[in-house]
């Protein structure tokens, strides 16, 4: 499974948030990994630096799952680690609700 990681003007890119973001995506997504292919992660701030504001860093998840249509999800929280976490956690429940599904055909 292919994670990749995009990060707009207003997010820093690092290692540590490149390892962060690897460790959230593993995490939820852990027992699925055989399933999907490539993981897009995107990061934001919506106000910028400059302007702050509540709820206003977005966390959007993609998954790849082999011959299924992509799954995308996304959150919005005050903190980027909130927003990390509740995408995945969104993405977690979406991909177990979409196999349940074809495993109840």
């Amino acid at each position: 499974m292919i994670v990749q990681i995009h990060t707009d003007p207003n997010i820093e890119s690092s290692e540590a948030l490149t390892r962060q973001v690897e460790a959230v995506v593993a995490s939820a997504v852990e027992r699925f990994a055989s399933r999907i292919s490539r993981v897009q992660v995107h990061l934001g701030d919506e106000n910028s630096a400059s302007k702050g504001g509540a709820y206003d860093k977005r966390c959007m998840m993609e998954a790849r799952l082999d011959g299924r249509p992509p799954i995308a999800v996304t959150q919005q929280a005050a903190t980027l680690d909130a927003a990390m976490d509740g995408a995945a956690a969104k993405l977690e429940r979406s991909i177990d609700s979409m196999l349940g599904r074809l495993r109840d055909r």
